[in-house]
């Protein structure tokens, strides 16, 4: 009996399985945010996971979530480097490198969501996503998240409440308005937050409101400062993808990618607008106290920011001033 067609049959069987497995890409994507617990942002990972399993276009993507693979603020050199191939990060987290992206972390810039969908779609943001490009990355999404302000001492309305209080406050810019009204400032990301609070190193904090609940916050405060119609905080949160990774996939892999970046912004968009609401609920059933500030008490904030923070960008950031003034002219 001749062995040897069927030998080769054998090899060939076992040569297409491996050139199967070889063709197969795997995506590295991390994020700081809990993971399995209901997180938008971790939502919006398994999104484009699920899409471009479903495109059937040999990617795949391992999702680690919580800081489980880079540390919140350690992400975006390993992503330009092309060492993590996709992250969802607060992009003012990069500003010690790219001092440009304090602009989307500015007090007051932003009015409210549908405001910061516009401001996505303007020159501003043109400019910013030209500077991400230019550092390594390209925006599969963009995300705008409100927040707010909360303290285990008293409510933060006025801005002398933050007097003599010591605050993690997210970014540079927030950082100089709250020195400017009197408190001291201790720098962390927003997943360790609860921690600093429960050993006493803060006494109050700002984040988006979808970290206040994910991180279970209400545990430690006793006042809660929502958005509401004077939102002084927002932030920009892309899902970014290396661009050494991105040019590393054929034309089909990009696509699908792209199309589930889509998916997923326009997924978090909808969820955007109850997460202020889901902050609060889960606050006053914890019996904290929840508070809203007026406009005037919103300018007397923004009058701060002026002198302190957009005055510092604007004079020290190359570009600075006309980056704002492109934020501003959106209406």
């Amino acid at each position: 009996m001749n062995l040897k067609p069927i030998v080769l049959a054998c090899s060939l069987v076992g040569v297409s399985l491996m050139a199967s497995t070889v063709q197969a890409e795997m995506l590295k994507a991390s994020h700081q945010f809990p993971g399995g617990k209901g997180d938008v942002r971790d939502e919006m990972m398994k999104i484009v996971s699920n899409e471009i399993t479903k495109a059937d276009v040999d990617l795949t993507m391992r999702i680690y979530p919580g800081g489980s693979l880079f540390k919140a603020k350690d992400q975006w050199v390993p992503l330009t480097k092309g060492l993590l191939d996709m992250t969802l990060v607060p992009l003012a987290y990069a500003a010690g490198k790219h001092p440009q992206f304090d602009a989307t972390l500015m007090p007051g810039l932003v009015k409210n969501h549908a405001h910061a969908a516009r401001l996505s779609d303007s020159p501003f943001m043109e400019a910013i996503k030209e500077e991400i490009n230019d550092a390594g990355a390209i925006v599969l999404a963009d995300t705008w998240m409100a927040g707010g302000f909360a303290s285990a001492k008293k409510c933060i309305l006025e801005p002398e409440d933050a007097e003599g209080q010591t605050f993690r406050a997210a970014g540079k810019a927030f950082e100089r308005m709250l020195a400017g009204a009197g408190a001291s400032i201790a720098s962390m990301p927003s997943s360790e937050i609860y921690t600093a609070m429960q050993t006493g190193v803060i006494d109050a904090a700002n984040t988006s409101s979808a970290s206040f609940v994910s991180y279970r916050l209400d545990e430690q405060v006793k006042c809660l400062t929502a958005p509401g119609e004077n939102a002084l905080w927002f932030m920009y949160e892309p899902l970014l993808i290396s661009k050494i990774t991105w040019n590393k996939l054929n034309a089909e892999q990009q696509a699908a990618l792209t199309a589930a970046g889509d998916k997923a912004e326009k997924y978090f968009f909808e969820e955007a607008k109850g997460l202020d609401q889901k902050m609060v609920d889960a606050f006053t059933k914890s019996g904290v106290e929840v508070v809203t500030m007026t406009t005037e008490q919103a300018d007397k904030w923004k009058a701060i920011a002026q002198n302190t923070s957009y005055k510092v960008f604007a004079e020290q950031v190359p570009g600075g001033k006309e980056l704002i003034d492109l934020a501003l002219s959106v209406e």
